[in-house]
């Protein structure tokens, strides 16, 4: 089929869902068919919202929602949940859902849905994630420049790995860890993003003051043997590794940093722990290359929820049993902080949007 034809099925199958859903309660609206499609200037992705997206305890989304007034619905029965929109400001949110494969769908659903011209749209991915203590601190905040896939490679049982590997996971189709040759061609198992774009963006944020808590102060003091995992949360340049597996513990981190130096050879530092955001990218690669989008307006923003290794004294086990999901130590100061920051370069994408459509913006010299 014809990408116009699939298009012309596309918005039909969206209009009779709009029509299906009717009007919304609340503060927000179901938007009609536009006669064109809606200029988009930033997308800001979440990953998970925690119940309603307004009015209870908030999860990645909730935040834009309400403070960017995300109040206009266009219905999307094709992804993990509704696309929120301000048609004044042209900002849109959307929940991608957890995992590589939730964000990889629902990014190439919006992609190509004709309600939305995309292509000279900012993305901004705004998520919480497990930090390395040897680099930040709890509720920080780091921009990525390199995203690198976890779940590509070989596996064998660390049990029966050869007595000179560090551990049994290796590249797909490599002969074993550090196999120079396996970096000649990629499977997507790594990504660069806009480097001029990243260190703008890290530029303008790298001097807030972020809000810190007695609660964070319990948990970071317990990091003795971390200097950095002690100080208040800032703003960092670091890279995010995106694993469907939720790992934790010291040996893991340090695969995690050898898995990132060696796919980014040697030019990235392992920051953050997430899922989605190599699925994510590479779907935006796929729409930039049919014209839809811009990959090189993307920016990842991570946020330090939790730490990816115990301290001192605790186990891997007791301590990832103790971090889950909705009692992170960090969790609320990584999700008001992934606002903050990540609002400060939306906003100004905003006020200059008459330059910044037409060019990305460039660090200053």
């Amino acid at each position: 089929m014809r990408l116009s034809a699939l298009g012309a099925v596309v918005a039909l199958a969206f209009g009779l869902a709009a029509c299906a859903a009717g009007p919304q309660t609340g503060s927000s609206v179901t938007a009609t068919a536009p006669a064109s499609p809606m200029e988009v200037k930033v997308v800001v992705v979440t990953m998970f919202e925690t119940g309603e997206d307004t009015g209870d305890k908030a999860g990645e989304f909730q935040r834009w929602k309400e403070r960017q007034d995300l109040d206009t619905v266009y219905p999307a029965p094709h992804m993990h949940h509704d696309i929120l929109a301000n048609p004044d400001t042209g900002v849109i949110g959307i929940v991608t859902g957890m995992g590589t494969a939730n964000a990889a769908a629902s990014v190439m659903a919006l992609g190509l849905d004709p309600r939305f011209d995309l292509s000279r749209a900012y993305w901004l991915v705004a998520g919480i994630s497990g930090f390395d203590p040897a680099d930040a601190s709890l509720g920080s905040v780091a921009w990525a420049r390199f995203l690198v896939d976890g779940d590509l490679s070989h596996e064998i049982d660390a049990r029966e790995k050869p007595a000179d590997w560090p551990d049994g996971y290796f590249p797909l189709f490599s002969q074993g860890p550090d196999d120079p040759a396996r970096l000649e061609y990629s499977l997507g198992e790594a990504f660069e993003l806009n480097p001029a774009l990243v260190d703008w963006a890290y530029r303008l944020t790298a001097d807030m003051d972020l809000p810190d808590h007695p609660s964070l102060a319990a948990t970071r003091d317990l990091y003795v043997d971390y200097p950095v995992a002690q100080r208040e949360p800032f703003v960092l340049v670091g890279d995010q590794l995106a694993a469907m597996t939720f790992w934790h513990g010291e040996m893991l981190n340090d695969w995690a940093n050898r898995w990132v130096d060696y796919w980014t050879r040697g030019e990235g530092e392992f920051v953050s722990s997430a899922m989605e955001d190599t699925g994510t990218y590479q779907s935006l690669t796929y729409l930039d290359a049919a014209g839809k989008v811009d990959k090189d307006r993307v920016l990842v923003l991570r946020t330090a929820s939790n730490f990816t290794l115990p301290p001192p004294g605790v186990t891997a086990a007791d301590y990832l049993r103790q971090e889950q999901h909705d009692s992170y130590a960090g969790l609320d100061a990584a999700l008001e902080n992934a606002y903050l920051v990540g609002s400060k370069v939306v906003q100004v994408i905003l006020d200059n949007w008459d330059t910044y459509r037409e060019q990305t913006p460039q660090p200053a010299p």
